[in-house]
């Protein structure tokens, strides 16, 4: 790693590309700091896994992992949509903030797309198009090749490509390091920690940025990807975009240094620290919902003859936790009028909040467990 070289630039008339050297290639470690930060991202992480084991129907929460990585990567690239909007039907969406909703509901359509298709192909080029086609469609990168890798320059901030902050490398060269990229991930006979391989593929992917748009979003989404892909998890449960955008500036600030002082090692601790950090966070969360799940069903056990059609409504809760009088009748396969008696006696045991303040198409939510995600 001390004789790591990111890349060069590459004149190109009247601006400059950053052209990356491949990353399939042998690489010797001897950072003793460096390993023993690993170390310990690999022990949270396996407490973390241990969760997916032993957790009961756990998919009813990653649904909500899943909401939540959503909304934070896509506020990196910009959107202010929050976990309740995102949660929200779409005739129930403020009509100024759609474009922003639709981009939410995008990212978490194509991150269980991808997770599905991991079933058949593994982490590849092929799956990341695959992923971007779902990404952008309907949105504001829709008219800009979704699932294609780009055949123009692209630039990353600036008016125009001659002030910009970052121009990637030449679409000519999209395939060949794309290629080199996808090598490296499934390359067994070289020597690299998995933890730090796929912070390496997600730097070089952004440096690459073989898209016209949702570069930011795709890199992201890999992570988690590349982790089940591998089987270091078993199930999807570890999101890092929470993490970056809680340290946006680091987090662009640690890429960028890379490049201009070749200076991977700064990012790897960045990354690392983020992998703990979120791994904490997630047994967190799954303490707490586990004990929130115990106390839900303690509560609902008081309803008598009602306490069956209460535990399908908390089921679907604790993978959305927003309902409406009409999804209780379709989860519960009841009338009208009983769906209301049923969301009546939920809001006496706090257990559902109502959060529009209207006489019609009242909407509530299980606070207390979004709460936990937030």
């Amino acid at each position: 790693m001390r004789n790591f070289k990111s890349g060069t630039k590459i004149n190109q008339g009247y601006y400059r590309s950053f052209q990356p050297y491949p990353i399939n290639k042998q690489w010797e470690f001897q950072d003793m700091e460096l390993l023993d930060l690993l170390s310990k991202a690999d022990r949270h992480l396996g407490r973390l896994d241990m969760y997916s084991e032993h957790i009961p129907d756990i998919d009813l929460f990653i649904s909500m992992h899943v909401v939540k990585e959503a909304t934070q990567s896509s506020r990196i690239e910009g959107t202010q949509t929050n976990i309740e909007e995102a949660l929200l039907e779409k005739q129930n969406v403020n009509p100024e903030k759609k474009d922003d909703w639709e981009e939410v509901q995008n990212y978490i359509a194509a991150m269980n797309q991808a997770i599905a298709m991991l079933e058949d192909i593994p982490f590849s080029s092929r799956l990341i198009k695959e992923t971007h086609k779902v990404l952008l469609p309907g949105v504001r990168g829709d008219h800009k090749m979704p699932g294609v890798f780009r055949t123009s320059q692209n630039w990353i901030g600036g008016a125009s490509i001659s002030d910009a902050v970052f121009v990637p490398p030449t679409h000519n060269s999209i395939a060949e390091l794309m290629s080199d990229l996808e090598h490296f991930a499934h390359n067994d006979s070289i020597y690299f920690p998995d933890l730090l391989k796929i912070a390496l593929i997600h730097y070089q992917f952004e440096t690459i940025h073989p898209f016209l748009d949702g570069n930011g979003r795709v890199g992201r989404l890999l992570i988690t990807l590349y982790l089940v892909d591998k089987e270091i998890l078993k199930r999807p449960i570890l999101y890092l975009s929470d993490f970056f955008e809680r340290n946006k500036a680091l987090y662009y600030d640690n890429l960028t240094r890379v490049r201009t002082h070749n200076d991977l090692k700064q990012w790897f601790k960045f990354f690392l620290v983020g992998i703990i950090e979120t791994a904490k966070i997630g047994v967190s969360t799954f303490d707490a919902i586990l004990k929130l799940k115990k106390e839900t069903e303690l509560k609902i056990q008081t309803l008598g003859s009602k306490a069956n059609n209460a535990q399908k409504v908390i089921n679907y809760l604790f993978k959305r936790p927003m309902i409406d009088v009409t999804q209780i009748m379709k989860v519960t396969d009841v009338s009208k009028r009983t769906a209301y008696n049923l969301l009546s006696d939920l809001e006496r045991l706090e257990i559902l909040k109502e959060i529009t303040g209207g006489k019609r198409d009242k909407l509530y939510v299980f606070d207390d467990y979004l709460k936990l995600f937030k």
